[in-house]
């Protein structure tokens, strides 16, 4: 447990963030509103979108997560969806192998069949934004995958299992496991242990109030290694608490797209650059860049964040430039295996 008296720029990081059922942060809220979202939805795009974007995408059949005895391993799905095998176990982040994130299609498939995730597979959720949670994924995920979710969203992933199994448009079982979590709060499975941790963003659905079910980034650690998965979430000073607390981390799951115009995109989403200094903040020995080349979400290219990240890595210069060999650019359908 946690016993340190935090310092002035910690202090929010670990104070309430619920009030008359809504969740906040409490280090500060944007000022945004409906007419900032019309205005960047209205007003021009200073980016050529005309070309078809160029992401690259390798053939995997995913077969090896059912093997207990293969190597560990990274695979970058698409998105903010990797299947990860550690020990022989696998888990999910924001398992996404929908054709939609609501109304954007996706432009790059899944990198493997949604049939080659194991029925001992467990899955952590950040957020219910429909580029990370999937009604489709969820309800055709094998049921014996266990969810760990943010505050608020065990109802809504039971109702969505219970509904697929009514209607028969989902896999035969009992509805999923679903474990939720507070910010700092931490659950064991097995040799692992699953952190929920703050993330700078927010929450919304259309069958769902703003804000009514919180947001998060996870800690898992296997006992061998330590994964950080950031979810969705705009630089703050959370990755350096995190990094304080949880050091060593080994890799460091961070999104890189979705980020123009900064002016509207800044809080909530990171670009490149905030990614890169997040990772310095958090730690990490890797980088494993996502949230990019899968949904057009934003202003930029959904090809035009590594780019951009490997510009702001060379121009931080020094030691920062030489630390690029770190990062861990995948394609989609990739398999990393990070090693000890």
């Amino acid at each position: 447990m946690h016993t340190d008296t935090p310092l002035a720029w910690q202090a929010p990081l670990y104070a309430p963030h619920q009030a008359r059922g809504r969740y906040f942060n409490p280090w500060g809220q944007p000022s945004t509103g409906l007419r900032d979202v019309l205005r960047w939805k209205l007003g021009p795009n200073p980016y050529d979108k005309r070309a078809p974007p160029c992401v690259p995408v390798v053939p995997n059949d995913g077969a090896y997560l059912a093997d207990p005895g293969a190597p560990d391993s990274i695979t970058w799905v698409g998105h903010a969806t990797f299947a990860v095998q550690d020990g022989g176990e696998v888990f999910l982040t924001d398992p996404h192998w929908g054709a939609r994130a609501l109304l954007p299609r996706r432009h790059s498939p899944p990198g493997i069949p949604l049939a080659a995730v194991p029925a001992h597979a467990f899955a952590v959720l950040s957020h219910n934004h429909y580029d990370h949670l999937d009604a489709w994924t969820a309800a055709r995920l094998p049921p014996g995958v266990a969810w760990h979710a943010p505050l608020g969203l065990a109802a809504w992933l039971r109702r969505r299992q219970a509904r697929s199994l009514a209607t028969g448009d989902g896999r035969p079982g009992l509805p999923p496991a679903v474990r939720e979590l507070d910010w700092w709060q931490s659950v064991r499975r097995g040799r692992w242990t699953l952190t929920c941790l703050p993330a700078q963003h927010w929450s919304n659905r259309l069958d769902s109030r703003r804000n009514s079910t919180l947001w998060c980034s996870w800690l898992l650690d296997s006992g061998r290694r330590r994964y950080y998965f950031a979810g969705d979430s705009g630089y703050f000073p959370g990755f350096a608490e995190i990094g304080r607390r949880f050091a060593p981390i080994d890799v460091a799951f961070l999104p890189i797209g979705a980020y123009e115009p900064r002016w509207f995109m800044a809080y909530p989403h990171m670009d490149p650059a905030d990614a890169w200094q997040a990772f310095l903040d958090l730690g990490a020995r890797w980088m494993v860049p996502m949230h990019w080349g899968t949904f057009d979400l934003t202003n930029e290219p959904i090809d035009l964040p590594p780019k951009v990240l490997f510009e702001a890595i060379a121009a931080a210069g020094g030691a920062a430039a030489n630390d690029a060999a770190r990062v861990r650019l995948l394609a989609i359908g990739e398999r990393w295996l990070p090693g000890d």
